[in-house]
Parts: C-alpha cells; structure tokens; sequence
C-alpha cells in the first residue's frame, strides 16, 4: 500500500552532478486546505449577518425585548374594533399617511413600534405596515407579551 522504491544513493534523495540535494518540487498544499478551512468557516459565521431584515416578534413568544433609544419611539396600536391609534390619539386610515410623513420630517429615528390585537386579520396588519412604509418607517417592530411558548410546545 504505501510502499516506495529506494534508489541506489540509499534514502530516496535524488543527487544531482555534484551531490547536492534537489529541492523537492512538489507543492505542499496542507498548509493551502487549512487556510481555505478557516476562511470558509469565517464566511459560514458570518454571512447569516450580512442579511438585513426587520426585527419581528410573534404574539405570545419566549423573545428578547428590542433594545430602547434616546428618542421615545413612536407607535401604532390596532384596536379589536378597527381603530388605529397613533401614540394616544384616535386617527383615520384615510389621514395616516399624511400624519406619518409629518411625524418622519421632524423625527431622526424610522423605528416604529405596531401592537395589534390578536383577533386582527392579518391583512389589515399588512395593510397598516403598507402605510408607514409609505410614511417614511421602514423599521417596525412588532410589539408582543412575553412569556408565551415556544415553538418546541414549552413554556417559559
């Protein structure tokens, strides 16, 4: 199996006219697969991070709540009667748009925080995100009670 034949110099070197040792001309490619190793392990870590995505929490989840700011952070809320609020105060859908542009000149965050009621179609709650987008809020955080369970069927 890995049985080589020695020459007549003994040893397997190769002598050359005057006796001296040829370089060996093979390319030693262990140092070559431990390099691309790591780089490939350095890209598996961290290209995940390279994805850009909104943050979003489900109704009733085990998450983390997101970190807070200096600038208090503006909020929607769905009512279970078909009511939007913006902060406090009761709006129409017709004149949401138009408030969010206003809201989004004079603030510097796009953070928006949407609570929502349970029992809210989901296409209303999408219909909802369309109009801060539109707005100038691009950056929305669904808003959730903690503590409910999670996916494995466990509770916190």
């Amino acid at each position: 199996m890995g049985a080589g034949v020695i020459g007549k110099q003994g040893g397997g070197r190769r002598r050359g006219r005057r006796g001296r040792v040829r370089p060996m001309s093979e390319i030693n490619v262990t140092p070559f697969v431990d390099v691309m190793l790591v780089l490939l392990i350095i890209f598996m870590v961290s290209a995940p991070m390279l994805t850009v995505g909104v943050p979003i929490e489900l109704p009733e989840t085990s998450a983390e709540a997101l970190p807070t700011e200096q600038e208090a952070p503006l909020s929607i809320t769905l009512t279970a009667d078909g009511q939007v609020l913006l902060m406090d105060n009761e709006t129409e859908s017709d004149d949401l748009i138009a408030q969010l542009r206003a809201i989004a000149a004079e603030r510097e965050s796009r953070k928006v925080f949407l609570r929502a009621d349970g029992t809210i179609p989901y296409a209303r709650v999408a219909e909802v995100m369309g109009a801060l987008n539109s707005g100038g809020f691009n950056e929305i955080g669904l808003v959730t009670d903690a503590g409910g369970p999670r996916l494995d069927g466990t509770d916190r």
